[in-house]
Parts: structure tokens; sequence; C-alpha cells
């Protein structure tokens, strides 16, 4: 069987005018069996269903904050650094997606974007709008525990991990607000913050709050994640 091709959302570093990738992300796939390549940062209408058409997977990764603007909110004074080009790749990379039944893993940002693009609001800031106890922004490393999430009984991460608790890492400072009414939670921090959602109409359309790519090694439920996903890819045909 060939081995499914992956798009990576790119990383943007605007001081330096670069695109670039954590090797994470890519180790990830590539022990599940896929095959990662980074796409390049573009809203073309034509590169968009190219990309469709090449990846039977799409990995929307963590970064920059989401701008408040997609949700139709003004953005706070405690917001983070957005990325505009950014949030008008991935609005038609993920209908693209969607459309043609490709398998989906959100990770921190992907998660928060997956569902403002699907109807979903975002807390601008935790501390601020949401404080808690629990948690959300731990310091590196990142391969250990920030806090415990609990997994819905019933769904998929669930039913793939076979347990009603793990413990995770954690680094962010937005989260979901209103969960979109195409996603279904998955699990939630002890606080209650939505930390996991799916979309049920789609074979495999995934996304966690944390950050599995940096606990993999240390974890075994971190890439059983990516083992799903890859697993999840048809790469039978168009």
């Amino acid at each position: 069987m060939k081995k499914a091709v992956i798009g990576i959302v790119p990383l943007v570093d605007a001081g330096r005018e670069s695109l670039w990738m954590l090797p994470a992300y890519m180790e990830g796939i590539q022990e599940a069996g896929g095959l990662p390549v980074m796409l390049p940062l573009t809203d073309g209408a034509e590169d968009i269903a190219e990309m469709a058409g090449l990846c039977r997977g799409f990995l929307f990764t963590g970064g920059h904050d989401v701008s408040p603007e997609t949700y139709g909110e003004e953005p706070l004074p405690v917001c983070g650094e957005v990325c505009p080009a950014r949030d008008r790749m991935e609005y038609p990379l993920l209908m693209a997606a969607i459309e043609k039944g490709r398998s989906i893993l959100g990770i921190c940002r992907g998660l928060q974007f997956i569902n403002v693009a699907l109807g979903g609001t975002l807390y601008q800031d935790l501390p601020a709008q949401r404080p808690s106890e629990c948690g959300h922004h731990m310091d590196a490393p990142y391969d250990r525990e920030a806090h415990k999430v609990s997994l819905t009984a019933g769904m998929p991460l669930a039913e793939l991990l076979h347990t009603g608790e793990i413990g995770v890492n954690s680094c962010h400072h937005q989260g979901l607000k209103v969960l979109s009414p195409r996603l279904k939670e998955m699990a939630s921090a002890p606080d209650g913050l939505i930390e996991a959602a799916y979309m049920p109409e789609m074979r495999f359309a995934w996304a966690v709050q944390w950050h599995p790519e940096f606990s993999r090694k240390a974890d075994a439920n971190s890439q059983r994640i990516f083992d799903a996903f890859v697993r999840s890819c048809d790469t039978s045909g168009n």
C-alpha cells in the first residue's frame, strides 16, 4: 500500500519573513506510516484545489492566535499576534478537505481555527476572560503532563485510547468558548474547557488542544492519535 501524503499547514515567522516546520509534526506522521509535506502559504483557489487532490490528509498546526475578526469580534488588548495569511489559507483549505472527504487533524491553534471556521467562537485570552486554577500555559519542556483531561465516553478518542482520563501537556492562552454545531466534544480539562472535538460527518476530523507532537515519545497515547489519523487516510484513489 502506498503511503498517505499528509499536507501540513506551515508555521510563519513574520520577523524573518520565513515559513518553517517543527520536526515533531513530521516525525509523528512518519512513524504512523504517512508521508508529510509542508504546504505553501497560499489561499489561491487553484492551489488549494491541487492540495486537496494531492493530499490524503491535512494537519492544521499550532502557532499564531486566530484573529477575532474571523468570529465577529474586535481584538482585545490581551489577544496575541495573529497571522491573517494563515487565516485566509486555512478556511478554503479546510472546506476543500471536507468536500473531498480528506482526513483532518488539528492541534492547538488547529482546534481553535477549525471550531471558528465551522461557526464556533473563542476566548481571546483565558487568564483575562476565563480565569482558572488549571494551568493551560506551561513552560518547557513540553513532553510532560500539565494537567489531566477527561475523555467523553463513547466518543472516538475514548474508544481509541480505552480510558476515561489522560494526562496532557498544555501551551495555549486562547480556548474554545462556543463549540461549533458541527463538532462534538471529546475531552475537557478539569475546569471544563473543551480540549478535543471531532466532526461526526467525517471519516476522520479530530482536533486536540494539547500538543501530541511534543509528548509522543514520552506518552504512547500521543502517538496513537497520529497513528489513527494516518490510518484513516484513503490511499486507494481520488
